[in-house]
């Protein structure tokens, strides 16, 4: 009797000991954590989004036509979500052996490390193709590193938020990608506008690296005092937020792992058709300046706050599905007139960026809810994980480089073509599986 009851005895007494003994966690301490880290990470990634349209073609690709240099610097930009997968693999096993805290200094170091590289990396004109060979290893250390410093905390948010609010919590930390992008804009935008072109080619650029690695330094230490207390560490164990073999997740779960990846995909595949690519294109065949569309897309990342923090009260009213499904729509329909407003000059483009980021807010603000409750607790640490990183790669991670690829050669019919798809993804992922567990 004894024997057979123990487990489940001492789960109780575990669970219990942890509520009498560890001070409480409230779900907005652990919302700071999640924003300060999505936030640095988005930054690194936004500052290298940018400079791949206004830098990388002219200093690491002068050989080529400026649209050819584009595209391979975008080709670059896409290996780090490549990479993403392998690093939360490998620093999943990281974490079995060698603790949380240790994860998190090893995969930020890195991130750091790899974003101070491209800051002080030597140009094609000094060192040749070795510059490019560079530029490439650096990118894939941050697509690892970010893979690697998966720390649970949005999970965890969304099992101890309050039932009600499940949608408002779950939106908190997506909060930290408009964020990244007002500030990685922002500093190229004052750049580009206080120094001269030929200056900013030479030395300019670098600074807003120098900046990522600063702030990444401040978020390595925020987000050690989070997952590094008791409170934190008790919690954590007590929701199951632990790595699990990637090959049992695969096994066990494969399922919810592709569908809850391709239920997010219309925001993923928006995400970089109003950040990045309206910078590539509207450089390329229009006569506005940079810093212009940059400043624009400024409000529009204002724009896409106001949507996320939108969307948690949508979805706590209708539920996270419908909501879901509901901006899935929209931004199809969006697709329908994504290529006309590009179309027709600056005041096209720029409302076509506008209500992108608009769009974008809405749906990527509760992108992170289809993800985290489809998985049994055992396997929710890694599965949410992958599912992440699968998102980002199915959806975003090679937007740039084909949708400028073909709408160069064949026509901007191939951003409605692109973001319908995306859209389409959505619906059919919420259609196939009705089962899966977004909470509402």
């Amino acid at each position: 009797m004894m024997t057979a009851t123990a487990p489940h005895s001492l789960n109780t007494y575990t669970a219990a000991n942890v509520a009498n003994e560890a001070p409480p966690v409230a779900p907005g301490d652990i919302a700071i954590g999640v924003i300060i880290g999505r936030t640095s990470e988005y930054f690194d990634f936004f500052v290298y989004g940018i400079a791949s349209v206004l830098v990388f073609p002219s200093v690491f690709f002068p050989f080529a036509a400026r649209l050819e240099g584009m595209l391979l610097a975008f080709a670059l930009f896409a290996l780090a979500f490549v990479a993403r997968p392998f690093g939360t693999v490998t620093f999943m096993a990281i974490q079995r052996r060698m603790g949380r805290e240790a994860k998190l200094t090893i995969a930020l170091f890195l991130l750091g490390a790899s974003t101070a590289g491209i800051a002080f990396l030597p140009t094609y004109a000094h060192v040749g193709l070795a510059s490019i060979v560079l530029l490439a290893l650096f990118r894939i250390g941050q697509g690892i590193a970010l893979g690697g410093s998966w720390d649970g905390l949005p999970s965890l948010l969304a099992l101890n938020a309050p039932p009600a609010r499940r949608g408002w919590y779950a939106m908190l930390g997506q909060l930290g990608a408009p964020i990244g992008f007002l500030l990685a804009a922002g500093l190229f935008a004052y750049l580009l506008t206080d120094i001269s072109t030929e200056d900013f080619l030479d030395w300019g650029w670098r600074y807003p690296f120098y900046v990522a690695f600063a702030i990444n330094v401040v978020a390595l230490f925020a987000r050690l005092r989070l997952v590094s207390t008791p409170e934190y560490a008790r919690l954590l164990d007590v929701n199951e937020l632990e790595p699990a073999s990637v090959v049992e997740v695969v096994q066990a779960q494969g399922r919810n792992v592709v569908i809850g990846a391709l239920a997010a995909l219309a925001s993923y595949a928006l995400f970089h058709l109003v950040t990045v690519f309206p910078l590539s294109w509207i450089t390329l065949h229009d006569d506005q300046s940079a810093s212009n569309i940059l400043w624009t897309q400024m409000v529009g990342a204002a724009l896409a706050i106001v949507g996320i923090v939108a969307s948690g009260l949508i979805s706590d009213h209708f539920g996270r599905r419908r909501t879901l499904a509901a901006l899935a729509i929209l931004i199809a329909v969006f697709s329908g007139v994504a290529p006309t407003l590009l179309e027709n000059g600056w005041e096209g483009q720029r409302l076509f960026i506008l209500l992108g980021f608009a769009l974008l807010g809405l749906s990527y603000g509760q992108a992170s809810g289809a993800v985290a409750a489809n998985f049994p607790a055992k396997y929710r640490y890694t599965g949410a994980a992958l599912t992440s990183d699968l998102a980002w790669l199915a959806g975003a991670g090679f937007a740039p480089l084909v949708v400028l690829g073909l709408s160069a050669h064949f026509g901007l019919a191939y951003v409605g073509v692109y973001l319908l798809s995306g859209a389409l993804g959505t619906l059919a992922a919420l259609s196939i599986n009705r089962a899966l567990e977004i909470r509402d």
